[in-house]
């Protein structure tokens, strides 16, 4: 079986592509590995979990995300143009009140 390796800019193995079949065969073990991971002496080489909060600052795009919704969506429910949310996004400062704003409409239905 040849398998698909990607590299990270700096020319590290980063992910491996494999056959769905091997997945499923091997997917219990791949998911304990992750769940309970092991340094190997020597090297920096842990996983590291994913949190959102590292990368996103902005906490209107943050909510958004957190909600699993879109920006269409966030427009729908807040009655206000894609733009405008794109520019609350951007911005380094949210008011309370918008972020209030922005939870109320998350919360709502669409």
């Amino acid at each position: 079986m040849n398998l698909q390796k990607i590299r990270s800019l700096n020319g590290k193995d980063e992910y491996v592509l494999l056959p769905v079949a091997v997945y499923e065969a091997l997917k219990h073990e791949i998911q304990d590995a992750l769940a309970h991971p092991k340094a190997k002496a020597g090297t920096d080489d842990v996983y590291v979990p994913f949190v959102l909060e590292d990368y996103v600052d902005n906490p209107v795009a943050l909510a958004r995300m957190k909600a699993h919704l879109t920006q269409k969506q966030l427009v729908e429910r807040m009655e206000v143009t894609q733009a405008y949310i794109s520019k609350i996004e951007r911005q380094d400062k949210v008011t309370p009140a918008l972020l209030d704003r922005v939870r109320k409409a998350i919360r709502r239905k669409s």
